[in-house]
C-alpha cells in the first residue's frame, strides 16, 4: 500500500513540473510577442499587458535575454520619480533570411527579430528560373551575406520561402506555381540542404497578410483580406479573427482565380477569365511604356494620365474587373479591410474613388457597410517580412526551444 501511494505521489509531481514548465513556456511566448510586433516596451508596460506581476515578468524577460532573443535598456528622457523601469526590445542581432523567387529574379533578405529588413539582394535571371537554379542563386546569396554583410554575431534561425504558387501546409512542397513553371518541387528541402538551415515555404501573398497585418495597413485589425499584385499574378491572403486561412490542403486564397468575365481569355489554370488574365501588371507596363524594371515608377505613370488616354482607360476597365473580384471577397469573407499591394495599390492610388463605388455598388448590404480599401503600407518590405515571420515563427512559438546565448 505504501508503495502504491509512493508511486501515484512520484507520479503527481512531474505533472506538476510539466504544467509549470508548460505555463512558463507560454509566458515566455507572450512576452516576446508583443515586443516583436508591437516594439519595445517596458517591463511596467509588459506587466500591464499579460497581467503578471513584476517579478514574474523580470523572470521571464530575464529568461528571454539570457536566451538572445531580446535586449534591455534604460529608458532615454523619462521624468518619473523612482527607479524607471528597464525597456525590453527584440535583439536584431537574431535574424531569419527571407526568399522571394520570381519569373525574372531571386530577391533574398535579411530581417532581424525587431520587423526590420536589414539587407535585400535581388538577383536577375536571364529567364524564369527552375526550382534548383532559384535555390543555387539563394544559397549563393545568404553564403555571401553571412561572410560579408552580416556580423559574426547575428544569429540566423531559418530561411522562409515565399513563393508565387501553391504550398502544401507541410510547408516544404511546391505543389504548383505556374507563372515559375513549377510542379510538386520540394523546393524547401533544396534550399535547407544548400544552407544547412532549417527553411518553410508558404505561398508569396498570403505571407503578405501576415506581414500586413501584423506590422502594415492592417495592425490591429483581425479581419482583412491582402491581395498582391506582382509580375506573377495576382495572390490573395485572408486573415480571420487574426489567424490566416489556410484550407485543409494549405491552399486557400487563391483569389486571383476568381471569375470576373465570362467571356475573357483562357487562364493557364485552365479556366476562362480569372481575375490575372484580366487585371496584370505587363498590361500596365506596356500601356505606359515602362520595362519591368521601371515597375516601380507604375504610380507617376498611372496618376498623371490625361482622361481619355490608353493609360486612362486601362486604368479603369482593370479597376472595374478587379472590384468583381473585391465584390465576391467582401460577400465571401465580410473583412473589415482590404489590403492592396504591388501593382493594384498602384490601380487603387490612380482612382481610389471609382474602386470604392464599384465594390459598393456591387456587394451585399451588411457585408459592405464596415469595409475599407487601402493600399499596403510595407512596400517592397512586404513579401520580404512576410517570409521571415515564416521562418521566425517556431521560436515565437517557444521561445524556450532556442539554445541560451553564450
Amino acid at each position: 500500500m505504501t508503495t502504491q501511494q509512493g508511486d501515484g505521489e512520484g507520479a503527481a509531481a512531474p505533472d506538476l513540473g510539466a504544467r509549470f514548465d508548460r505555463v512558463r513556456r507560454d509566458n515566455l511566448a507572450t512576452v516576446l510577442g508583443i515586443v516583436h510586433t508591437d516594439g519595445a516596451a517596458s517591463r511596467s508596460a509588459l506587466t500591464q499587458a499579460t497581467g503578471l506581476n513584476r517579478s514574474t515578468i523580470a523572470a521571464l524577460v530575464g529568461e528571454l535575454v539570457d536566451r538572445g532573443l531580446v535586449v534591455e535598456t534604460d529608458p532615454v528622457g523619462t521624468n518619473r520619480v523612482g527607479r524607471p523601469s528597464p525597456v525590453v526590445a527584440p535583439d536584431p542581432r537574431v535574424v531569419a533570411i527571407a526568399v522571394n523567387p520570381e519569373i525574372d529574379a531571386v530577391t533574398v533578405g535579411v530581417v532581424g527579430l525587431d520587423g526590420v529588413v536589414q539587407h535585400r539582394v535581388r538577383r536577375e535571371t536571364d529567364g524564369v528560373p527552375s526550382a534548383p537554379r532559384a535555390a543555387a542563386l539563394a544559397a549563393e546569396v545568404i553564403a555571401g551575406l553571412r561572410s560579408g554583410a552580416l556580423s559574426p554575431d547575428v544569429r540566423v534561425l531559418g530561411v522562409g520561402l515565399a513563393v508565387p504558387g501553391l504550398v502544401g501546409s507541410d510547408g516544404g512542397v511546391v505543389r504548383l506555381a505556374p507563372h515559375l513553371g513549377w510542379i510538386d518541387e520540394p523546393f524547401a528541402a533544396v534550399v535547407a540542404s544548400a544552407t544547412g538551415l532549417p527553411t518553410r515555404a508558404a505561398n508569396d501573398a498570403s505571407l503578405g497578410a501576415i506581414a500586413e497585418g501584423r506590422f502594415g495597413a492592417g495592425r490591429g485589425v483581425d479581419d482583412l483580406v491582402f491581395l498582391n499584385g506582382g509580375a506573377s499574378g495576382v495572390g490573395g491572403g485572408v486573415l480571420i479573427g487574426g489567424g490566416p486561412v489556410t484550407g485543409v490542403g494549405g491552399f486557400a486564397g487563391e483569389i486571383g482565380h476568381t471569375l470576373v468575365n465570362s467571356v475573357g481569355e483562357l487562364c493557364h489554370c485552365g479556366a476562362v477569365g480569372c481575375l490575372e488574365t484580366e487585371v496584370g501588371q505587363a498590361r500596365l507596363l506596356a500601356v505606359t511604356g515602362l520595362d519591368r524594371g521601371q515597375a516601380d515608377q507604375l504610380d507617376a505613370a498611372l496618376a498623371g494620365a490625361e482622361p481619355g488616354s490608353p493609360v486612362a482607360v486601362e486604368v479603369r476597365r482593370q479597376i472595374d474587373f478587379l472590384a468583381v473580384a473585391l465584390r465576391g471577397v467582401v460577400n465571401s469573407f465580410n473583412p473589415a479591410l482590404i489590403v492592396l499591394g504591388g501593382f493594384l495599390g498602384s490601380l487603387h492610388a490612380a482612382d481610389p474613388g471609382r474602386l470604392a463605388e464599384r465594390v459598393r455598388g456591387q456587394s451585399l448590404p451588411g457585408a459592405r457597410d464596415d469595409v475599407r480599401i487601402t493600399r499596403a503600407a510595407l512596400g517592397v518590405d512586404r513579401l520580404t517580412i512576410g517570409a521571415a515571420e515564416l521562418a521566425f515563427a517556431a521560436v515565437l512559438a517557444d521561445p524556450a526551444s532556442v539554445t541560451r546565448a553564450s
